[in-house]
């Protein structure tokens, strides 16, 4: 699973599929390259099918220009990142590990 979250507004979309992917030249698909944000690619969190009943299957942010932190524990990575647009929290792995590790960053003691 995979949460992203808009740090000006807390607009949030969740799901199984977590994409890093980047483009040609052109604006074609070139390659999806992982599943957490890579600088030079946009990332698309979300559902894998679509017609999931809510506002959106998934979300596509522009390209990632900067990660501003990055970190892991166990089967969690928290990426705090900049695209063209935004600031965006990437959350991936262990749902069950979310709560605790997000109050752990709050007091940094991650």
């Amino acid at each position: 699973m995979a949460r992203l979250i808009r740090v000006r507004d807390g607009e949030m979309e969740e799901g199984a599929m977590s994409q890093a992917i980047a483009w040609n030249e052109d604006g074609t698909l070139k390659e999806i390259v992982g599943n957490h944000p890579v600088v030079g690619c946009s990332m698309r969190v979300g559902s894998i099918t679509a017609g999931t009943y809510s506002k959106r299957d998934w979300w596509l942010t522009t390209e990632v220009t900067e990660i501003l932190e990055e970190k892991m524990e166990g089967d969690l990575i928290y990426v705090k990142f900049k695209t063209k647009n935004s600031v965006y929290e990437f959350w991936g792995g262990d749902t069950s590990l979310w709560a605790e590790t997000q109050r752990k960053l709050k007091h940094k003691k991650l």
